[in-house]
């Protein structure tokens, strides 16, 4: 008998598909039921079928767990802002990020009820996300200045945008239809937080 076959056999997991996956919902359930600092990477392991080294593997920590990932949508966002035409005003590039944004997570609306509860839970992981989309209004302020719009501007229309991608995902979230969309969401919230200019 190969080691792939004793270990699955033995339930470690090890050798099975979407390890990582397993493990992202391992850690929310346990995020949910005991809450994230009585939770353990041990415990995480045990409950997705793997072993601690498998974890690692995947995650550097128990808080990564949820913010693996984030590139993605920082990535797609930013080319978004890079892609739109030359003629778009710096609002219209912000409003194709947010866009890009549903087109990452909009079909992961039960995913991200689970995920915003488990964060809303820990302070620690309110700090992470807070860190993340500076990150994020960062890196879209950098893509806008690469089109020309000069640095007040920028940070002015990116952070616009990361506060309506955020608003937006809080309503989605909380949205009980299964086929709430995402980008109608963050895109209601930049055109509310333009209303107000006058």
């Amino acid at each position: 008998m190969s080691p792939c076959v004793i270990t699955t056999l033995l339930g470690m997991g090890r050798w099975e598909p979407d390890a990582a996956g397993r493990l992202r919902e391992a850690a929310i359930a346990l995020y949910l039921e005991r809450g994230y600092e009585q939770t353990t990477v041990a415990d995480i392991a045990e409950r997705a079928g793997v072993t601690a080294r498998t974890f690692f593997r995947h995650f550097a920590d128990k808080r990564e767990v949820l913010f693996n990932g984030s590139e993605v949508l920082e990535e797609s966002m930013v080319s978004a802002v890079t892609d739109a035409p030359a003629d778009a005003s710096p609002v219209a590039a912000i409003g194709a990020a947010l866009d890009a944004s549903g087109e990452v997570l909009g079909d992961r609306h039960a995913y991200a009820r689970q995920r915003s509860a488990a964060v809303a839970s820990s302070v620690e992981l309110q700090e992470r996300e807070l860190v993340k989309m500076a990150r994020l209004a960062g890196a879209l302020t950098d893509a806008l200045r690469g089109r020309g719009v000069g640095e007040i501007e920028a940070r002015l229309v990116a952070e616009t945008g990361v506060t309506a991608f955020r608003v937006g995902f809080e309503r989605w979230v909380t949205d009980p239809a299964d086929d709430a969309d995402l980008s109608t969401a963050v895109r209601q919230v930049l055109q509310e937080l333009l209303a107000l200019r006058g």
